[in-house]
């Protein structure tokens, strides 16, 4: 999967021209619009992937790539509304301790507001691993409700083969963003590297995006396999 992952988005006659497109969106991401329009596009890649498509979506139908970009969102708003009142809440107990004047009830109010931040990252997580899933099935039932398809959604992420899917992307991800942060800290210690950083911060979201639309892709086959998409790759398609 690693393999067929890492090589998708160079997928095509149009490789160079989408990784262009995709780096310039998330290079203005700041700008909102674009951020939506290249999360659009990435779910268009879990689409296709989960329908065994060998090539990344092309840039086009800019408005419908926007419309499911703002759907996207909006299911990441929803899920993250739980993990993010209690840390919200979690701040709000730690931080009313100290004004008890009480050291037992500041101790008290602090731990539990500790845990509660603990119990909001682990929320989190939990939910970084459960997205992909839930935007998979938004994108191939066309329909916002399908991302809280819990059965289907539930079916998905308890397999072995999402799971691999997800912790590849994931270490991948993880190196990769330690990679730029070495490269980066050795090249503001270097006098080359006041020259150069400039460069390194212009090429990383082209790298970003190279590495997102790989990452989506493992998602998406994963999620066609374990609900038996037509047409998504098994094992024995993929050996062909």
């Amino acid at each position: 999967m690693l393999e067929e992952g890492l090589s998708y988005p160079f997928n095509g006659d149009s490789a160079l021209g989408r990784i262009i497109i995709g780096g310039l969106l998330g290079f203005g991401s700041f700008l909102i619009v674009p951020a939506i329009a290249l999360m659009g596009y990435l779910v268009w890649v879990l689409d296709g992937a989960a329908r065994g498509e060998e090539e990344p979506p092309a840039f086009e139908n800019w408005g419908d790539m926007i419309v499911d970009g703002l759907k996207a969102t909006a299911v990441t708003i929803v899920y993250g509304i739980v993990p993010f009142v209690l840390m919200l809440i979690s701040i709000f107990v730690a931080g009313s301790g100290g004004t008890t004047g009480n050291e037992t009830a500041t101790g008290i109010l602090g731990g539990i507001g500790l845990l509660g931040l603990l119990l909001s990252f682990v929320a989190l997580f939990v939910l970084y691993y459960l997205i992909p899933a839930a935007l998979t099935n938004m994108a191939l039932e066309d329909d916002f409700g399908a991302a809280f398809d819990f059965n289907t959604i539930k079916q998905v992420i308890l397999s072995g083969d999402y799971l691999v899917a997800w912790l590849i992307p994931f270490v991948l991800a993880a190196g990769v963003q330690i990679l730029l942060t070495a490269v980066t800290f050795v090249l503001v210690l270097s006098i080359v590297g006041i020259l150069a950083l400039p460069l390194l911060l212009i090429v990383g979201p082209f790298i970003q995006f190279y590495v997102q639309v790989a990452a989506f892709y493992m998602f998406g086959v994963a999620f066609g396999k374990v609900v038996d998409v037509p047409g998504a790759v098994t094992e024995d398609s993929a050996a062909l």
